[in-house]
């Protein structure tokens, strides 16, 4: 496992766990983020991330991509 932070441009992963506070995991849920579901990195840049979740493209910071294991 190892965060969505350092996750390769352009592959598709599956979630495995998301840590953080109840808020924090709940927050990552409403946008998408579900422990089993896919995700694929589109871009990177300055540390945030812009990935494809469930069809919709997010945008998260650095520190919620590394709450976020693959």
């Amino acid at each position: 496992m190892m965060p969505l932070a350092l996750a390769d441009i352009g592959e598709e992963y599956v979630i495995r766990r998301i840590g953080g506070s109840p808020e924090v995991k709940q927050h990552l849920e409403n946008l998408g983020f579900v422990v089993g579901g896919g995700v694929k990195v589109l871009t990177s840049l300055s540390g945030n991330v812009i990935v494809n979740v469930k069809e919709t493209r997010v945008a998260i910071s650095e520190e919620m991509a590394r709450r976020i294991f693959i």
